[in-house]
């Protein structure tokens, strides 16, 4: 089997990574657009001041994983045929797991807007950690404890 070059090596990491970023780009998506016609519905206007701050914080938290994601498109048209798609690979990789970690934060904000609005605040800051703690450990936890996977023993 002929031995992969780091050119062959580089293009197939930043299609790895791209696909991995579709599949996150349309949970982000749909979490950032529900979030933007929230404020647009008609029970809007009773929640709480710590219900609209949980509210804000998901709203940035999407925005902000939003644009992450969308980063390495703008960074690929700026760098295509530059001989420069080491660095891209780089940064995708790192804007891509900034999005992750925006994400998650998006997440666990919407839950604890929604929880805290139909259920008692204790048992909404409960689901929500439960929340984050599980996304930790599927996001996090797992890739860090698994990076050896496939390795020969």
């Amino acid at each position: 089997m002929a031995r992969e070059t780091e050119k062959k090596r580089l293009e197939r990491n930043f299609t790895d990574e791209l696909r991995e970023l579709r599949v996150a780009q349309t949970g982000v998506q749909i979490l950032f657009a529900f979030l933007l016609t929230l404020p647009f519905t008609a029970g809007f206007p009773r929640v709480t001041p710590f219900q609209r701050g949980a509210y804000l914080v998901a709203l940035a938290s999407a925005g902000a994983a939003t644009a992450l994601i969308i980063a390495p498109v703008a960074l690929h048209a700026a760098l295509f045929r530059r001989g420069r798609k080491s660095e891209l690979v780089r940064y995708a990789h790192r804007l891509s797991s900034g999005a992750l970690g925006f994400l998650l934060i998006a997440m666990a904000s919407a839950v604890l807007l929604i929880t805290d609005f139909v259920l008692p605040r204790a048992a909404a800051l409960l689901l929500t950690g439960l929340t984050a703690v599980v996304l930790l450990l599927l996001w996090v936890g797992l890739p860090l404890a698994r990076r050896d996977w496939g390795r020969a023993r």
